[in-house]
């Protein structure tokens, strides 16, 4: 009797030792609420900072109220620079009408319609409400924005350029065109619950140079950091889906994709890339023995670095250049491994295949542009059938994204080349995705980076 008596005495005090801990909690949260919006406006770094070197521009950029066409020009690089066309833009022939699917662990999102067309667009904002979504991730009506629009980033951004950009998307053709609704689990379509996101993930302000470093790296830095957004992709996240604040650039993965390590690690990293083919792979999508875009890469050059300046591709650089190196347990760098075929092809004569074979497969399917030594057509001249050898997709330590190329081909277009490399995904079986990689990997790159039937149909399901 008396043991019971003292359990439910336990009990109980376990349950009001619980009920205060949440309500210290709660007090704590509130707290900080009231706090942080006592202070928001004295905290919050000043737009009007002398930012002409970090903004990406000379002194001579136009600033708000300046000429209006120069803004608009302005605007539309700035745009450019941001790629918001590849979100915003799902029909070519509707340009920043949205309704771009995309897919997240929660569920999916749909693009806004971003042109001023007045009833499904934008053209009923005021500059303070764009201002507002682009620096605070809010939107119109007070309702807060997912972080599948990275407000993370846009941020850092000057109020300058953001108007920029606004006077810009007011030039677009106008699209009376109404996104589908998303598509998210409970909870995680309550929009309020990004409250709690932003707390961990978000810090809410203006970019500030470094007066430490120079004006090259600074302009990288606001380019980097803001408008191009690039840790979005290379950078991994936690569970929240937030970037994580350690291993910045060191990859990640996109809709099946890997997206690689930036760092200047030597190794696992682009250390070991000239300033010159770090420049090539941005404005052309080709690094001569390294590397060639494909996939979302292959858009972001398409639709975005190929039109930088080349004084803001420089910044950048030197901006990736000064970052911490990171390993990853990499031994070997990618676009170090393989060798041309030789005697592989004449094995075939005469050979009865009875199964799914890769060579056969890749001499039947991607010998004709890629040479069946490998060593691609072309050179390095522009629009070059790429060389399998010393490439960075067949000598990396996974090989998801040759799979995905076979699967989903290559379109690049840039002021060099127009690049179309077929998508084979309704051509070959998952068995023979699975061999044509491993046969890609294990005579021309890393033979250590095999893939099943399993993996690759894993893979192929991957929305695009």
């Amino acid at each position: 009797m008396k043991a019971t008596k003292s359990s439910a005495v336990s009990t109980e005090r376990q349950k009001r030792a619980r009920a205060a801990l949440a309500a210290a909690l709660f007090s704590a949260f509130a707290l900080y609420i009231a706090w942080h919006a006592a202070h928001e406006s004295q905290t919050r770094p000043v737009d009007e900072l002398p930012l002409s070197s970090a903004r990406g521009d000379d002194t001579s950029s136009p600033a708000v109220g300046a000429n209006k066409p120069d803004l608009v020009k302005r605007g539309e690089y700035l745009t450019r620079v941001g790629d918001c066309a590849a979100c915003h833009t799902a029909d070519p022939g509707r340009p920043f009408a949205g309704g771009l699917a995309i897919n997240t662990p929660f569920g999916k999102i749909y693009t806004p319609n971003i042109t001023p067309d007045p009833d499904t667009g934008i053209g009923q904002w005021s500059d303070t409400d764009f201002v507002r979504a682009m620096h605070e991730g809010i939107g119109k009506s007070g309702e807060r924005l997912y972080p599948a629009f990275p407000y993370v980033e846009f941020t850092r951004v000057t109020e300058q350029d953001v108007l920029a950009i606004r006077a810009y998307l007011n030039t677009v053709a106008p699209v009376h065109y109404r996104p589908p609704a998303n598509a998210l689990r409970f909870p995680f379509n309550q929009r309020w619950l990004m409250l709690f996101w932003n707390l961990f993930n978000f810090n809410e302000g203006r970019f500030v140079p470094d007066p430490k470093q120079s004006a090259e790296y600074n302009r990288g830095a606001y380019l980097v950091k803001g408008l191009a957004h690039c840790e979005e992709c290379h950078t991994p996240r936690n569970f929240m889906q937030g970037l994580k604040t350690t291993g910045r650039f060191s990859g990640a993965t996109q809709a099946g994709w890997d997206a690689y390590n930036i760092t200047p690690d030597r190794t696992s990293g682009i250390g070991n890339w000239s300033d010159e083919v770090l420049i090539s792979y941005l404005s052309t999508g080709v690094a001569p023995g390294h590397a060639n875009a494909a996939g979302p890469m292959a858009d972001v050059v398409l639709n975005s670095t190929q039109y930088l300046t080349r004084e803001d591709l420089r910044s950048v650089v030197a901006y990736l250049r000064a970052q911490q190196p990171v390993s990853g347990g990499v031994a070997r760098s990618r676009d170090t491994w393989g060798k041309p075929a030789a005697n592989d092809i004449t094995a075939l004569r005469g050979t009865a295949i009875t199964s799914v074979n890769g060579l056969q497969l890749f001499v039947a399917n991607c010998a004709s542009c890629h040479n069946w030594t490998g060593e691609g057509v072309g050179a390095s001249a522009p629009g070059a059938y790429p060389s399998l050898i010393h490439n960075s997709v067949a000598g990396a330590a996974s090989a998801n994204n040759l799979a995905m190329v076979i699967l989903h081909g290559v379109a690049r277009k840039t002021k060099d080349a127009d690049v179309l490399m077929p998508a084979f995904g309704d051509e070959l079986s998952n068995d023979q995705v699975a061999a044509i990689s491993n046969y890609v990997t294990k005579q021309f790159g890393n033979p250590q980076a095999t893939l099943t039937p399993d993996q690759v149909a894993a893979l192929r399901a991957q929305p695009q």
